[in-house]
């Protein structure tokens, strides 16, 4: 975790700022036992779909965002959250902008 968010209360929404055209991240934690990061998604921007060996958990704190996993499509807003099982195969893209916190847990 960097020095500066360390015991300090952040609004998460300003921790990232949106860029055209593009994904931007800002990791927040890293363990051995997993990591936190924010992104920040433009419109129509996204992650083509891919596996990962371990849990994660995506909570949307800005827009909307399509999170397909296993072939099933969700759409989430502001304040929902989904858990990306391992090993299965997911895909995120920006129906409007938004921004997530991917927590991924490594045990």
């Amino acid at each position: 975790m960097s020095d500066e968010l360390k015991s300090v209360v952040i609004n998460v929404e300003d921790l990232l700022d949106y860029q055209e055209g593009a994904v931007v991240s800002r990791e927040i934690i890293r363990k051995e036992t997993g990591t936190v990061t924010i992104f920040a998604f433009d419109k129509g921007e996204g992650l083509s779909e891919h596996t990962a060996p371990f849990d994660a958990m995506v909570q949307i704190i800005d827009g909307k965002a399509e999170i397909t996993i296993s072939g099933k499509k969700n759409t989430l807003h502001r304040g929902d959250m989904i858990i990306m099982p391992a090993d299965e195969p997911h895909a995120l893209h920006a129906l409007e902008r938004y921004k997530m916190i991917l927590t991924m847990i490594r045990s």
